[in-house]
């Protein structure tokens, strides 16, 4: 009698057992969905701006934007959705990719993925990022796929992308103006309603490597990155291709960080007879400009945190970052740009307070299309003091 009851007992426990395996086995398999977003407000007033000087500068929306997160079964999602005026862009997908992790070390993403190149994943602190941005060569997403290795002392990344991202699909399509990163595009420089200069990027490969070093006082990270892919010309229907190299070095020591990158980018169009190949258009936010085809871009940034205990305010950032643009063609004018400023921590409120100026920098100067390609010589330095105040959720 004993015996039965204990086998009743083992019987009824080893299906307990079971079941809360089962139901264990069951939660992890559900998926999981995070979603997210910013609304952030731009101020600014610029000094080659006359009315808005009159104005005392302008305070006006900047952008709406949905983050959605997502894991099932080892695979995950991750994306972006980015809402500008129409002026800016309109909507535009800014990331885009599904990642599956063969071990806390190694990933592979599918999508539109940050390129691995440079210091990432910002080679800046400012709002207005650096030079290399405009140029293509900081925060920018393709098309494609990515392997990453991440551990204590070494962090690499290798990737193919078919493209920049495609929205038309055509034969012989443009590249659309509605992008959140810099690409080769097309461009109208006559105002004849006939675009120039129309390339695509296509067929890139990126490696980069990070080697890490020091201890938990001081960290150190010091690697190179190239790229090399395909140009393809609409016009002449033939192939050039472009490089890009760069060497960077980070280092963090308490609340104090360092950054510097030696860039250097050349393209290498196939332009129809009569176009130059000293230039080339690239297009982000609506609205496209010229580039010189090859340069050297110098950066260097710094900042430091100031932890703080007023009201909402937990931190404040102070930062400078500065870029030089040394253009390869005789007698195109070097582009800078240098921003000062500080990131207010408020809960989940961040506001940039920035003052950015800048010599032959399209966003900072009169000149927009050219500022990046010949320049205008003399043009001296402009000034923009700029606050974002952004609600992330």
């Amino acid at each position: 009698m004993h015996g039965f009851k204990a086998a009743i007992l083992f019987l009824l426990l080893s299906f307990s057992l079971r079941g809360f395996s089962q139901e264990k086995e069951t939660k992890e398999e559900k998926p999981e969905v995070t979603i997210g977003g910013a609304l952030r407000f731009n101020y600014n007033l610029s000094t080659w701006k006359e009315g808005q000087k009159d104005r005392y500068g302008d305070f006006g929306f900047d952008i709406f934007r949905i983050n959605a997160k997502a894991k099932y079964k080892g695979v995950k999602l991750d994306a972006e959705y980015r809402l500008y005026s129409q002026a800016f862009g309109g909507g535009m997908l800014k990331q885009g990719w599904i990642q599956y992790d063969f071990n806390e070390k190694e990933n592979i993403q599918i999508g539109l993925t940050q390129v691995p190149f440079g210091i990432t994943q910002y080679n800046s602190n400012n709002w207005f990022f650096s030079l290399d941005y405009y140029v293509g060569l900081e925060d920018d997403h393709d098309m494609g796929i990515k392997f990453s290795h991440e551990d204590s002392k070494w962090e690499y990344n290798l990737a193919f992308f078919k493209n920049a991202e495609e929205l038309r699909f055509g034969s012989f399509s443009d590249v659309s103006d509605s992008r959140y990163s810099y690409d080769v595009a097309s461009i109208d420089v006559d105002a004849d309603d006939v675009l120039e200069y129309r390339n695509k990027e296509v067929n890139q490969i990126n490696g980069k490597i990070n080697r890490i070093f020091g201890d938990t006082t001081i960290t150190h990270k010091l690697g190179i990155s190239a790229q090399y892919g395909g140009l393809y010309n609409l016009d002449t229907e033939e192939y050039g291709n472009h490089y890009a190299l760069a060497v960077h070095y980070q280092v963090e020591w308490s609340q104090f960080k360092f950054e510097a990158q030696i860039a250097n980018y050349k393209y290498n169009p196939n332009h129809p007879s009569g176009q130059s190949d000293e230039v080339i258009a690239m297009t982000a936010y609506g609205a496209p400009y010229l580039i010189a085809s090859e340069a050297f871009v110098y950066t260097l940034g710094m900042s430091y945190d100031i932890p703080v205990d007023w009201g909402p305010i937990s931190n404040i950032e102070i930062y400078n970052d500065f870029g030089v643009m040394d253009k390869a063609v005789s007698g195109f004018e070097e582009s800078f740009m240098n921003v000062t400023g500080m990131l207010v921590t408020a809960g989940q409120v961040y506001t940039y307070i920035d003052f950015a100026a800048g010599d032959n920098q399209p966003f900072l100067g009169p000149d927009y299309t050219n500022s990046l390609a010949a320049g205008t010589p003399n043009q001296g330095w402009e000034m923009r003091f700029n606050v974002n105040l952004g609600y992330y959720f």
